[in-house]
């Protein structure tokens, strides 16, 4: 059994880990001539990080990143309405990790080569079709010089990301990517450290959002490399989007700065840090309605060619790290190629589909809404405006829905 993985992102990378830990050897072609160092930071809650423990690189990941230790929900205007200690802190068996993105692949993309055999990685290879055959799949891909690479496999697994052409080619009229209305801005910046250098903060509600944490460490003692993003409305949710989505587009900066004015932290002047990012992206938050089906014959998706999401709740990476664990689990020992793909997808589609509709509403930080929503200012006593209960639900109900509970994680 050999299978081909469309896209070298970390979900691609983690499946053809996962599928070599359980003795099945991947092949995988991913469209860029390089694997680079691109993106900005995202976060790895514990059931992700544990998933990457049991293929031996957690190490790695806390050594290019950073644990949080605690969390804070915050007004706008800086008051706290929820907060808690997270991994280690949390009492879980594992840390959470924040990290630039780039890196995390690049983890990723190391342990592929020196795990899996020479060549097992072709790059610029841009997907171009298959078709099924009586023997498995043959998949052509277009190589840099515009030449087509014809390549016969057990079976097409696509992890080319949101704009996935394997998912097009299985779902040809479901047309461009669902806009939230939001456009998110992403910086990062050389910072002085701030609370111990251990905080994740978000802030504010479902119209204008802000993240904020550390992913690396600084260029001195006295700084770590800090992570924010904000998403602000612009339009109304559904709105349709004229090009298509990038995350690697400039901003311009005047438009970032202002929209960042509009937050009050008491750890640290938000424009002063959006002023110091030598770079600020701008992309359009964006995901995809559920698909009935992920197979068709010996093809299926992963990542988020499969189920794209809002990042609230900081679950994306996590959902395609969880399928690349579910797939290769289904995979071994399955009496067919089709028996294990029905199996991952049975393990995943629906589990995973939740969260997307979950994120749509405003996943966790649905809890700074259900204050702001009722008083936008400062606030005598939260309690009083929502109580603890009501804003402990939704917390514990999203750890819940996503699968990082400490119960999930502790089991007795």
């Amino acid at each position: 059994m050999t299978p081909t993985i469309i896209g070298a992102g970390i979900g691609g990378l983690t499946a053809a880990l996962f599928l070599h830990k359980h003795g099945i050897q991947s092949r995988i072609f991913e469209r860029a001539p390089d694997i680079q160092e691109l993106g900005v930071g995202i976060n790895l809650l514990p059931h992700a990080v544990a998933t990457f423990a049991e293929i031996g690189i957690l190490d790695r990941l806390v050594e290019e990143g950073i644990c949080p230790e605690h969390l804070y929900y915050r007004t706008r205007f800086g008051q706290t309405v929820w907060d808690e200690p997270r991994g280690l802190k949390a009492d879980l068996k594992v840390p959470q990790v924040s990290v630039h993105r780039g890196r995390l692949q690049r983890v990723l993309y190391d342990a592929v080569l020196d795990r899996l055999p020479a060549g097992a990685v072709s790059l610029d290879r841009r997907f171009e079709s298959y078709e099924e055959t009586g023997a498995g799949v043959t998949a052509r891909f277009e190589t840099g010089a515009g030449e087509i690479e014809t390549v016969e496999t057990d079976m097409l697994i696509g992890a080319d990301g949101i704009h996935s052409r394997l998912r097009t080619l299985l779902y040809p009229d479901e047309g461009r990517a669902r806009w939230s209305g939001r456009i998110m801005y992403r910086g990062t910046a050389d910072w002085p450290i701030y609370d111990g250098g251990r905080t994740f903060i978000i802030s504010g509600g479902n119209d204008a959002r802000l993240v904020l944490f550390p992913i690396a460490k600084g260029k001195t003692d006295e700084t770590l490399l800090t992570n924010w993003v904000l998403a602000c409305r612009v339009a109304d949710d559904g709105a349709p989007l004229e090009t298509r989505p990038s995350w690697h587009d400039k901003a311009v900066r005047e438009d970032a700065l202002k929209a960042l004015s509009q937050f009050t932290l008491p750890e640290l002047d938000i424009v002063a840090l959006g002023e110091a990012s030598d770079d600020i992206w701008e992309s359009p938050m964006c995901d995809r309605d559920p698909l009935p089906q992920w197979r068709f014959g010996r093809v299926t998706l992963l990542g988020d060619a499969a189920h794209p999401m809002y990042p609230f709740g900081g679950n994306g990476a996590a959902q395609a790290v969880l399928d690349a664990k579910a797939l290769a689990q289904a995979l071994d020992g399955a009496a067919s190629v089709e028996a294990g793909l029905d199996a991952y997808e049975a393990a995943r589609r629906e589990a995973v589909y939740q969260v997307v509709l979950n994120n749509r509403q405003g996943g966790p930080e649905r809890v700074i809404d259900a204050v702001q929503d009722k008083v936008d200012g400062v606030v005598d006593d939260i309690d009083a405006v929502v109580p603890f209960a009501e804003r402990e639900a939704i917390v514990r109900g999203y750890s819940r829905l996503a699968g990082f509970s400490k119960e999930q994680l502790t089991p007795a």
